[in-house]
Formats: C-alpha cells, sequence, structure tokens
C-alpha cells in the first residue's frame, strides 16, 4: 500500500544538499554517448555502464546505445565508447584487435590516476591502490601495472599488504571513496611503511569530497537523508555511510522515488536529500515532490561549496565534429 492516501498536512523541512548529482565527468561520458549517437546514428557500443545509474543507463538504450560486457561482444569495424571508470591497457589493445573505433569517455580524474600509477611503477614502486574489488575503476588503475599495485580494501585490509621493500611504497585510490576512511587507510599504512609515497595530488575526486561535505552538513540537521543513486554507484553509497556517521538517525538509498518507504518518515520532521554524481537532477525534482505530496514543504538548499568545473568531450569526437559541414 502507497502513502498517496495520506493527508498533505504540513509535516516537516527538507534539506537539500548543494552540490549534488553530476560531476563534471558524469556529464561529459553522458554527453559523449548522446553526442556520438547523434553524429554517427545508432547503435553506438558501450562497454560497461557509461556512469553508475539505472535511470542514465536504460535512456541511453532507448536512444540506441548498446551496453555490453566485454570489448569482443562489440561487431567488427563498430564504434565503442568506454566508460567514465576507465579501463585497462589491455581492452584498448582488444579493440585495437576487433578493428573498433573507440571513444575513451574517462573520467580525466581518473586518467590522472591512471598515469600516476604508470609513472610510480616506472620507479619501481609497490603501489597500494585503496579501493574495492571488482570495482570498474579500480580493475582499469589495476591493469596499468598489474606487477606493481596491490588492492587495499579499507583500513582492516592494511594488516594483509606485504610488499618487496618496505622503503619503496606509494599510495593511490579509488576517486569515488570515503574521505574519512581513505585518510584512515592511509594512516594505518603510514604506521607500517613510514616512507609511503603520496600522490602528487589527492586521488579522490574533487566532486565525491564536495557532495560529502555538503551530506555531513546537511546529515547534522536531519533525522533521515535519502541519497538519490544506484547500488553499485560507489560514491552514492558512501554518502549514505557518511550521512550516518555524521549525525543522521537513518539514511536510505534510492533510485527512484517510487521506493521510498512511507514508513521511514514516522517521527521525522527534518529530511535531507542529495544524489550521487551520476545522477540526473530530474529524480531529485521526484523526491522533493515526493515528499511534498506527504506534507514536507519546499526545499531548503545547503550549499557547502561551489562547482565549476567542466571537462571538454573526448579527443576522438571533436575531431570528427570538427570535419562537420557548417
Amino acid at each position: 500500500m502507497t502513502a498517496n492516501t495520506e493527508p498533505a498536512g504540513s509535516r516537516g523541512r527538507v534539506l537539500l544538499a548543494k552540490p549534488r548529482g553530476y560531476c563534471a565527468g558524469v556529464d561529459r561520458a553522458v554527453e559523449t554517448v548522446e553526442v556520438a549517437l547523434e553524429k554517427y546514428g545508432a547503435p553506438i557500443y558501450v562497454r560497461k555502464q557509461i556512469v553508475h545509474n539505472v535511470h542514465v543507463v536504460k535512456t541511453l538504450e532507448e536512444r540506441g546505445a548498446v551496453f555490453v560486457d566485454e570489448t569482443e561482444e562489440v561487431p567488427e569495424g563498430a564504434i565503442v565508447v568506454f566508460s567514465a571508470h576507465g579501463v585497462a591497457p589491455v581492452v584498448h589493445e582488444e579493440a585495437r584487435r576487433l578493428d573498433l573505433r573507440t571513444i575513451d569517455a574517462t573520467c580525466p580524474l581518473v586518467t590522472k590516476v591512471h598515469k600516476e600509477a604508470v609513472r610510480f611503477a616506472a620507479q619501481d614502486y609497490d603501489i597500494l591502490l585503496i579501493g574495492h574489488e571488482g570495482h570498474e575503476e579500480v580493475i582499469g588503475t589495476s591493469g596499468e601495472a598489474p606487477d606493481h599495485i596491490h588492492l587495499v580494501d579499507g583500513p582492516d585490509d592494511v594488516a594483509n599488504v606485504k610488499v618487496r621493500d618496505p622503503e619503496r611504497v606509494a599510495w593511490l585510490s579509488q576517486t569515488t571513496l570515503s574521505v574519512d576512511e581513505t585518510i584512515a587507510t592511509v594512516e594505518k599504512l603510514r604506521e607500517r611503511f613510514p616512507k609511503l609515497m603520496d600522490p602528487p595530488s589527492d586521488d579522490i575526486c574533487y566532486a565525491t569530497q564536495n557532495r560529502q561535505v555538503a551530506v555531513k552538513e546537511m546529515a547534522a540537521q536531519s533525522q533521515l537523508v535519502i541519497v538519490v543513486g544506484s547500488t553499485n554507484s560507489s560514491n552514492s553509497v558512501r554518502l549514505v555511510e557518511v550521512a550516518k556517521e555524521h549525525g543522521a538517525d537513518d539514511a536510505r538509498l534510492v533510485d527512484y522515488a517510487e521506493q521510498i518507504d512511507p514508513a521511514w518518515l514516522e517521527g521525522v520532521t527534518t529530511v535531507g536529500v542529495t544524489s550521487g554524481a551520476s545522477v540526473p537532477d530530474e529524480l531529485v525534482q521526484g523526491v522533493l515532490a515526493w515528499l511534498a505530496e506527504r506534507g514536507y514543504g519546499e526545499a531548503e538548499e545547503i550549499e557547502s561549496v561551489e562547482e565549476h568545473m567542466r571537462f571538454s568531450l573526448p579527443k576522438e569526437l571533436r575531431r570528427d565534429l570538427r570535419i562537420t559541414p557548417v
């Protein structure tokens, strides 16, 4: 039974995190597929989900994108887009072997981590990659230097790390992790390896950090935080954890407003709302409308930092767009 029959009397307020939703890397990746479909026509093949959001993937499928798990599933000579999470060098080699036309939509911030891995490996460091096993970004980064990279899945995994030379160790991280957990992991690693080398700049992406900062501020004032995002979105899952760790009594992850359980609102006077970095704002607006129908009034934005980052489209696409007759 849904809550559509509930009276719409005033029940409380809504706090809306800002920034939220699309980051520059996601915006670029989604636009890449959209522009490729317009330029070349359907089908456009995409290796893995272009970003981790079920609504985005479904919408692009309806426009003619075909999502595949492996490069070998793409017909010879076809166009394939690599997702925002990045791929290992072996994937590029597979694409060349199959004579595929590739468009690399890897987020530039992920590409930065790939380059750091190559540089540390060239200097013969053991590289401790902080991240979650099986995540596409981790698989892609690990593929840059498989003989040098060791995965560290959080602080509790530090004790399992084995390296060749404790004095030649560097760390990198998946870009979508919890900032606090990454700091805790690095601190533990440094206890074991005092000469641990840092990356040239922070690997946690600006958008992940900004969204976590906004949620921390909002969670301290909220009894319930609703995070709009998919379960396979690492940064969205982290937002739920951050909300619970910083004052919210409860935090829930939903793809759509229809997934909200009215029971979550029992006794709640302040609801916080945010979304992961791969979530279009229309889904957030759907949640706000759902809450408004149940007596939670106009949303008050909680802004922690302004974002102005933009990334240009992949070079392969820019090249072809330049030769289009005007």
